[in-house]
Order: C-alpha cells, then sequence, then structure tokens
C-alpha cells in the first residue's frame, strides 16, 4: 500500500485505525513540516517511510512504487478521502483476473462527498474524450484509488531517480495530480485488463487540498494530448504498412 503524505500527521490515526490486514505500508513523505513521519512510525512501527526527491503526487506515487515489494501495489490518500475498508474490494478485483483495478466514484454504489460541481463537469468531459481517444470505457477518469499488479509497473515508466529541475515548481512532467490520468492512459495503451471498482470519496478531514480544478485540469489535458500522440503516430505507421514492434 503507497500513501503519499505531505502534512498529513492529524489524519493519519483516522486512516490507519480503518487499515485492514496489509502486508506493507510504504508512506512517502513529501518534506513534511509537521510530524508525520513521526505519527506514521508510531501508529504503525513496521512502516517503511521514503523521502520523494523532487515534488507532487506524482512523484511521490513513483517513488513509493519503486520501494514497493509486494505482489499487489494499492495507492490511497493520507488525507481520509479515501476508505482504506475498501482495499479488500480492489484486491479481489485483481484477483479475479484484472491487471488495474479503477477505483470510480460514478459506479453504483460508489459516490463523493467532496467533489464541486466544476470538478464534476470537468472530470465528465475529460472522461468522454479519453473514451473516444483511446477505446475506453472509464466513468471516472480523474480519481486515484488505484491498484495494480506489481509486475505491470514497468508500462508505466515512471522517473523516481532524476533530480529535481531548477525551475519554480521542482517537478517533472507527471510528478503533479495528472499521474492518475497518466496511469489511465498508460494502463491502456498497454492493453491492460481494466475493471472499474465502486469507491466512495470522503471529504478530507484535516487540512486544505493542494488540488486546482483550473490547472490541474489543464495538466490533465495535456497529458492525454501527450499520451494520444504515440498511439497516433503507431496507428499511421500501421496503416502504412510497416512492422509496428
Amino acid at each position: 500500500m503507497i500513501v503519499p503524505a505531505l502534512n498529513e500527521a492529524r489524519n493519519l490515526p483516522h486512516v490507519f485505525a480503518r487499515l485492514p490486514q496489509v502486508d506493507e505500508i510504504v508512506l512517502v513523505d513529501g518534506g513534511s513540516t509537521d510530524d508525520t513521519v513521526a505519527v506514521a512510525r508510531r501508529l504503525c512501527p513496521d512502516i517503511h517511510v521514503v523521502r520523494q526527491n523532487r515534488r507532487g503526487k506524482g512523484n511521490a506515487l513513483a517513488c513509493g512504487f519503486a520501494a514497493a515489494t509486494g505482489d499487489i501495489i494499492v495507492m490511497i490518500d493520507a488525507d481520509g478521502s479515501t476508505d482504506p475498508l475498501e482495499i479488500p474490494s480492489f484486491v479481489e478485483t485483481l484477483r479475479a483476473g484484472a491487471d488495474f483495478a479503477k477505483g470510480s466514484r460514478f459506479q453504483p454504489t460508489g459516490g463523493s462527498a467532496d467533489i464541486t460541481r466544476l470538478r464534476r463537469a470537468g472530470n465528465k468531459c475529460l472522461s468522454v474524450l479519453v473514451n473516444m481517444l483511446f477505446g475506453t470505457r472509464y466513468s471516472d477518469l480523474c480519481y486515484g484509488y488505484n491498484a495494480f499488479w506489481a509486475r505491470h509497473l514497468d508500462i508505466f515508466d515512471l522517473d523516481h531517480t532524476s533530480p529535481a529541475p531548477d525551475r519554480a515548481d521542482g517537478r517533472l512532467w507527471g510528478d503533479g495530480f495528472e499521474i492518475e490520468t497518466l496511469l489511465n492512459l498508460r494502463a491502456a495503451r498497454a492493453q491492460l485488463e481494466i475493471v472499474e471498482v465502486p469507491s466512495f470519496e470522503h471529504s478530507r478531514i484535516h487540512g486544505v487540498s493542494n488540488l486546482n480544478a483550473l490547472t490541474d485540469g489543464m495538466r490533465v489535458l495535456r497529458t492525454i494530448a501527450r499520451e494520444w500522440r504515440p498511439r497516433r503516430r503507431a496507428a499511421r505507421t500501421s496503416r502504412n504498412g510497416a512492422r509496428v514492434g
């Protein structure tokens, strides 16, 4: 289980109290200035703490994936918005044959106590666009509660080693909230068996989210465009009769 965290000391007790039995917890700290790491170690002495090397949720997940040793990787948030009690549903979906278990707030029994009308509308439009371009059936593109078999990690091609670039945000492409879309699109491009799992999103317990509907929405749109280009080039090459390897 991968838990990206930045100043979540007040939320971790609520999250860890609802954890089912898991083999490994990897907490990826983003440079917290509160007691996030100390609280995590007090609540779970066996926890594996990793310090991310750049900024953003995407980089945190990439660092966590690289540190994980289990067969199944589950991603949850440290703010209490994703319910750890749903983890068995994701695991069972994988064990039933899926390669990638995709959480969805818009499947029956799913829902959200947090999503705004603007975010809902934007998510819907982006999901429709991706489904048209990639032939997928995503009902909730911009939701990060997912799980997958660790053997598929290489297809996501995430950089967890490069240093932070010399610019204001200190991030590479994929280091932000666009990571959720990136994972979904690369799973689709690799033709993984993707199955959606109903999930209920709760409101953050303490603190304020770093998500910005406008700027992060634009990053998602750019991610779709960037991931579509290789697919389009491959289709053009195939139509021209060249070998595609």
